[in-house]
């Protein structure tokens, strides 16, 4: 939350009352359900590091605006109104066995308690609060693992907080957060009741996937992809590529950076590039963060690991939970390749990834590098990149109006993650890297390349780039 911006007020938190025993799904083990992949590495992770020198953690948040006085009623019901809503929420979660699984409270066990939390003065009051808050409100091991709350003004304006442990929630959660609130408030409001398309439930995706895959053997045909990738790449984890400074096996605290590269106009241009040679947005993304690699010293031929949704076009679009796959993408940025052809290594590469999305990567790297599985980090800094645009989320309609904004943070890391968002105000980037002072030097030095190499893209004719990238990237 260090780079919030959100003015002062007066703070209250919702806190759930302990929930009533007869209204919770803890009757034995035969009334539990095993967890996602994702949730059962997480939690072990988690776990296994608590009582070490540097604990792990993480969450995911977001804010919003609700314009005019507050009914603090209504909030409140909206909040509960989330809760109730989505199961995952309602989830406690105990290891039995070695197998993470938990137990369900029903909606009706559910109540919010309020909790006057003050006045702040400042902006930097309210980030220094929000930050410590979310650290220690926030607990893997423990229920509930989020925390919600306001800033509440006398101008007539309320910036509305909510924090996630990452074991119930993603990126694409987000914006499913704010249209739940935003919607539930106005219908409360109103004295109506939400009218909202149904969620659908991430416990029974997490059951879906277990059915399918828990039983998944090594030379499984599913796996032929990772292996070929494996082959190629000499292992599971594509490096990145460029210098960090960092030292096997530690792990660093971190530096959590955001950047605008290219505004509307600009991001819109790049757009209507890629759409005329065959691609789509995310594949000149995709294809300038190779290319700035490729400048700054990496390779010819781009390798990473590409976080995917799995919610895809039905009831899971409107859920909350962790719907991400992760598989490695690549394509071929050799200089000799001109704008044309680089789109087309990025859609073929893509292509040929997506007829994999259904295997998970968690059982892919338990399976086919066993050796790595049980450690505390991947084993060295490794090539990720992440897309979303918030424009096709739901209620993006409304985002001009309701200013949400997401956060990510973990308390320590071992390389670079990066994190692409397009929204209505055009391409940011949010890099959580190691702090190291060859890292602050390499990651400037990327940031760099990257933002000129977008903008030769989005406009070759006026702009000419960095030495090397306008010769290639000129060229339709």
């Amino acid at each position: 939350m260090e780079t919030a911006d959100i003015a002062p007020g007066h703070v209250v938190e919702w806190r759930i009352s302990p929930p009533n025993p007869a209204c919770t799904d803890h009757r034995g083990t035969r009334n539990r359900r095993s967890a996602s992949f994702n949730q059962d590495k997480h939690h072990a992770l988690i776990d296994e590091s608590r009582n070490t020198e540097e604990p792990l953690a993480s969450w995911l948040a977001v804010t919003f605006e609700i314009r005019g006085t507050l009914n603090r009623a209504a909030l409140e019901e909206a909040l509960l109104f989330l809760i109730r809503r989505h199961d995952v929420l309602r989830c406690e979660f105990q290891r039995l066995l070695g197998d993470l699984s938990y137990a369900v409270h029903r909606p009706d066990a559910i109540e919010l308690e309020a909790v006057d939390m003050g006045e702040f003065d400042t902006s930097q009051e309210i980030r220094a609060f929000l930050s410590d808050g979310f650290q220690k409100g926030i607990d893997t091991m423990a229920w509930p693992p989020y925390v919600m709350g306001a800033v509440i003004r006398d101008t007539g304006s309320t910036t509305v907080y909510l924090a996630f442990d990452h074991i119930v929630s993603d990126g694409m959660s987000m914006p499913n957060v704010v249209r739940d609130v935003e919607v539930a408030y106005a219908a409360y409001c109103r004295g109506g009741e939400p009218d909202l398309p149904s969620p659908g439930s991430y416990l029974e995706f997490a059951r879906e996937q277990r059915r399918s895959y828990a039983s998944i053997g090594v030379d499984d045909d599913r796996l032929a992809y990772w292996r070929a990738f494996i082959r190629r790449n000499d292992g599971v984890f594509p490096r990145f590529p460029l210098d960090l400074g960092v030292e096997p096996g530690r792990l660093y605290p971190v530096v959590n950076d955001t950047a605008t590269l290219l505004d509307d106009r600009q991001a819109e241009a790049l757009e209507a590039r890629c759409r005329d040679v065959g691609g789509k947005p995310f594949m000149g993304l995709l294809a300038a963060v190779a290319v700035a690699l490729r400048e700054e010293g990496g390779p010819d031929r781009y390798r990473a690991l590409m976080p995917l949704s799995e919610r895809g076009r039905g009831t899971w679009r409107n859920s909350l939970g962790w719907f991400v796959n992760t598989l490695p993408i690549e394509f071929a940025v050799a200089r000799n390749l001109d704008f044309a052809q680089l789109i087309a290594g990025v859609r073929d590469g893509f292509t040929t990834m997506m007829e994999s999305i259904d295997v998970p990567f968690i059982r892919a790297w338990e399976l086919l590098a066993p050796e790595h599985f049980t450690g505390r980090c991947w084993p060295f800094p490794v090539n990720f990149v992440s897309y979303i645009d918030m424009r096709k989320c739901p209620g993006a309609e409304h985002h001009p109006r309701w200013r949400p904004t997401a956060y990510v943070w973990v308390s320590r890391v071992n390389g670079s993650t990066s994190w692409f968002q397009r929204d209505s105000t055009g391409l940011h980037i949010n890099s959580i890297y190691v702090d190291t002072p060859q890292a602050h030097r390499t990651m400037a030095g990327l940031l760099h390349t990257l933002r000129e190499t977008l903008r030769v893209m989005a406009e070759p004719v006026v702009l000419a780039g960095p030495r090397g990238v306008a010769d290639v990237l000129l060229k339709a």
